[in-house]
């Protein structure tokens, strides 16, 4: 992977968040193609439990200041950056007084999920793909994990898709198990089509289930891993027919040499 771009785009990041499948492929992939000599980025979003004096958070405010649109409203956007100590890997935090400040990540405190979280979705999206323009920082592959970060791909290939930078860019979403019951707000789609999104490619989303917002990244990436060793069967069938290239689950012990041959012969080829 010597020299080659790789943005990784994520919901949670080790040792930001506790320890979870994605958090931790979040770290260790991006660490792996640092050790190869890539060039590596990784986004995160700023909720409000991660302790920024310890971690050492600051704002850039040469990447701050500019607002994002969701469903009609302008959102500041706020970008802050921190290092991730003894490995020389920076991690860019997409960060909203309104959508991050509340002292957790995606539910209250009774297990239900924030009535917001499609629009912090959209936010995050945008954010990243703004923030690497103003970076200047054209990347080969750009890997997607979460699903409040799933919305990337889309967003790249609809709202963006006039943008220069990113035309060589492949995009690889990761599956994992950590979904949510429920649906995320029933307005969703609504907000998506208000950024001139065509509703045909996301119909599905008229039900904003956690396998119907992974449908829709699958359908607009150009290769799928399997990051954990089960998914919801009807991801595991709609990946069977989805005719792209798709890697199966390796855990964090052996998928090194495997998620570097597939960037590399199934990605980039």
């Amino acid at each position: 992977m010597k020299d080659k771009r790789i943005l990784y785009v994520s919901s949670e990041v080790v040792p930001y968040l506790p320890e979870t499948e994605i958090s931790s492929m979040s770290f260790e992939a991006p660490r792996m193609v640092n050790k190869q000599g890539g060039q590596i980025r990784i986004f995160m979003p700023r909720y409000g439990n991660i302790n920024e004096r310890r971690h050492q958070l600051h704002e850039v405010i040469r990447l701050s200041g500019i607002n994002l649109v969701i469903n009609d409203l302008d959102m500041p956007l706020i970008i802050k950056v921190a290092s991730i100590p003894k490995e020389r890997i920076q991690v860019y935090f997409i960060d909203n007084e309104e959508y991050f400040k509340r002292k957790a990540t995606l539910t209250d405190e009774d297990g239900n999920l924030f009535p917001d979280n499609d629009e912090r979705a959209i936010f995050f999206a945008k954010g990243v793909i703004e923030t690497v323009k103003k970076l200047n920082w054209a990347p080969d592959i750009i890997h997607v994990h979460g699903w409040l970060a799933s919305l990337l791909p889309l967003y790249l290939k609809e709202y963006y898709k006039d943008e220069p930078l990113f035309s060589g860019s492949k995009i690889v979403t990761s599956l994992y198990n950590q979904s949510f019951d429920d649906t995320l707000n029933m307005d969703m789609l609504e907000k998506i089509k208000f950024d001139n999104i065509d509703d045909k490619g996301v119909s599905v989303l008229a039900e904003p289930s956690y396998t119907n917002i992974m449908k829709v990244a699958v359908d607009y990436s150009d290769a799928l891993i399997i990051g954990s060793e089960e998914i919801p069967k009807e991801l595991q069938n709609y990946l069977k027919n989805c005719k792209k290239p798709v890697l199966k689950y390796h855990d964090l012990d052996s998928f090194s040499e495997a998620y570097t041959e597939f960037y590399n012969t199934q990605v980039l080829s």
